[in-house]
């Protein structure tokens, strides 16, 4: 079961505040009760205890519109609101009667048949009808009877109404229609029907000390919450219990759903859950003297959802006496996003993290987004001076480029002014290009050497006032230190032999200065430039022992262990598989020998290849001779 949690962050933040008996110019002396509300798209609909529906357009959320008011019957107190788009009306259940209405509220109602006595009613979610013949279905309980209600739209904009009886059910309380699946609510439990057929099965019993039993669809049209006390039962349209329970503070009045969040509301607050794992993330007080009860509405699609609007109504002393006042609060959806960059302006990357992780999961956020946190957090940790942290989430980043992952090294980019600047630069001065902290070092070395002739002492070595190096030299060192430092050689190179979109320019010189031979062979390789490839992986075969390996560990290398290869015998199976795929036959004579002297085998391998594209001309005799006198040369040694 979801355990009860702290709230930790806002979920939904306030837009509007409405006072609709203001915005529809009603006097005081004419009060309203709300009963009942409905969101559609961007109209708001609200049913009051004195028999009228009120329309409002949330078009623009923070300044609500009043669009209409329509009396439905001062004896026909509203209790349930469903817009049906689909063949579009609006249904609308008061003092037992169901009656039709138009989207826009400019016509007068009009009865659905003759039913009477209806306690509950619900519209079928989860269902594809017929794009060519507009229609919608619901469910309605009227005594001992459920009844199936067929609408379909006709020519005209009249409707063609069906009805049919689904089973016979006593007491019921509450409905809800996913699929193939009646699911019905009463004061002893749950029950399931199917909608085709009539059969029916008991989900579980209740209590008898248990509150008003609800059930609520979720959006996907797979799960629905049955509501035992304080505690929302998902189960899928056979009934059968799925994920986690949902445990609330209090037992609600309401329950509705803005995905990935379920919202309920009782106890003169709206609280919010998150639907997946039931932790609670937000309270909304909404406290005053005499208050009835909250009612809540959302889209009932649930996905796509970004308004919530409570209502209530509350009571006032007057010159006229106590009267009743309603008050509706509308309310945004925050986007992941938005709670994202929340946590990164707290500095709380943790919270931060996490949210990444939650929202991934629910498919809130896409992965280009993704791509894009990782590569904020990753700028942040490093201003925070966590390199390590930093670069973890740099190379979590897909969008990000490689010169992008070092931008210690490389000149401004397109994240520079992501950056805000203010929470490390505050304290510290704005980092520089390497080369300008060089440059700086050496100013500093340069005012040693006048001050050590002037008599004064330095804090500088003496050594090295007496042989200072060169800019070139300090700038070599610095990259290869910060690099090795990070312990970034396996990940450049990594980097320089997947099909990534980094520039060889930016690199090369980088990595020819550095001493990093062996990742410039892999960027050479991986862009086609086979000749410089091989031409780099020939001089670390013959130069093995001098150091050029130095960086080389026996730990998984893309994939297959090195199993303590010589250096000389790495270098030949890397110029192997560029030969083994090249069709240039001045290449493959150019750098068979010295694969050959390393491996016999392999250079046969590499003669006898089909994996390149054109293989070797037979037209060419000069070069044949020189295969086929390799070939008797390499068959002779390996007889031996």
């Amino acid at each position: 079961m979801g355990s009860q949690t702290p709230a930790s962050r806002a979920a939904l933040e306030p837009l509007a505040t409405l006072d609709p008996a203001t915005l529809a110019g009603l006097p005081v002396s004419s009060p309203l009760t709300v009963r009942a509300a409905a969101l559609s798209a961007h109209l708001l609909y609200l049913g009051t205890g004195g028999g009228k529906l009120l329309l409002f357009s949330l078009q623009d959320p923070s300044t609500p519109e009043f669009l209409r008011l329509l009396p439905i019957g001062a004896t026909l107190p509203v209790s349930a609101i469903l817009p049906l788009p689909s063949v579009a009306r609006l249904l609308v259940l008061a003092d037992g009667l169901l009656l039709l209405a138009d989207p826009l509220l400019s016509r007068p109602v009009r009865r659905l048949g003759s039913l009477r006595n209806v306690a509950a009613v619900a519209a079928r979610r989860a269902y594809s009808a017929d794009p060519a013949s507009p229609s919608c279905s619901i469910v309605v309980s009227i005594g001992k009877k459920l009844l199936r209600v067929d609408l379909t739209l006709q020519d005209g904009d009249e409707l063609d109404v069906q009805t049919r009886e689904i089973a016979a059910v006593e007491g019921v309380k509450a409905l809800a229609w996913v699929d193939d699946s009646v699911f019905v609510a009463t004061a002893t439990g749950y029950s399931l029907f199917s909608s085709t057929d009539g059969q029916g099965v008991d989900i579980f019993t209740l209590p008898e000390s248990s509150g008003h039993p609800r059930v609520r669809p979720l959006s996907g049209g797979e799960e629905v919450m049955l509501l035992v006390d304080n505690v929302g039962v998902v189960v899928d349209r056979f009934g059968q219990p799925v994920g986690s329970s949902l445990v609330f503070s209090t037992t609600p009045d309401c329950i509705t759903e803005v995905f990935p969040y379920v919202i309920v509301a009782g106890g003169s607050k709206v609280d919010v859950y998150r639907r997946r794992n039931g932790a609670h993330l937000q309270t909304i007080p909404v406290a005053r003297t005499g208050q009835g009860v909250l009612i809540v509405a959302t889209d009932d699609d649930g996905v796509g959802t970004e308004l919530v609007a409570i209502a209530t109504a509350y009571k006032v002393t007057t010159d006229v006496g106590i009267i009743w006042l309603i008050q509706v609060f509308c309310y945004r959806k925050v986007s992941a996003v938005e709670q994202i960059k929340a946590s990164l302006r707290r500095k709380n990357y943790k919270e931060a993290i996490s949210l990444l992780e939650e929202f991934e999961s629910d498919g809130e956020i896409s992965k280009d987004m993704i791509s894009f946190v990782h590569a904020q957090l990753g700028f942040l940790l490093f201003f925070d001076l966590r390199f390590e942290d930093a670069v973890n989430h740099f190379l979590l980043s897909e969008t990000m480029q490689p010169s992008e992952i070092f931008p210690f090294i490389m000149r401004d980019h397109r994240w520079s002014d992501l950056v805000p600047r203010k929470r490390y630069w505050g304290l510290h001065p704005p980092p520089k290009p390497l080369e300008e902290v060089i440059d700086d070092g050496l100013v500093i070395v340069q005012q040693a050497l006048f001050l050590k002739k002037a008599g004064v002492d330095t804090v500088v070595d003496e050594d090295f006032l007496s042989n200072p190096p060169s800019r070139a030299d300090l700038l070599g060192l610095a990259i290869r230190n910060i690099i090795r430092a990070l312990g970034l050689v396996d990940d450049m190179e990594k980097l320089a032999s997947s099909q990534n979109s980094c520039v060889v320019d930016e690199l090369e010189s980088l990595l020819d200065h550095s001493g990093h031979l062996r990742t410039l062979a892999f960027l050479y390789g991986s862009k086609g430039m086979c000749s410089k490839a091989l031409s780099i992986w020939r001089i670390l075969a013959r130069n093995y022992s001098a150091g050029l390996w130095k960086d080389l560990s026996e730990k998984v290398f893309y994939g297959t262990s090195v199993e303590k290869r010589s250096g000389e015998e790495i270098a030949a199976i890397e110029a192997a598989k560029i030969l083994k795929t090249s069709s240039n036959e001045d290449l493959i004579l150019e750098h068979l020998g010295w694969v050959a002297d390393i491996d016999q085998e392999l250079a046969i391998a590499v003669l006898t290849s089909e994996m390149r594209e054109n293989q070797l001309s037979p037209e060419n005799d000069d070069r044949n001779r020189r295969v086929d006198c390799f070939r008797i040369n390499c068959f002779m040694v390996i007889a031996e």
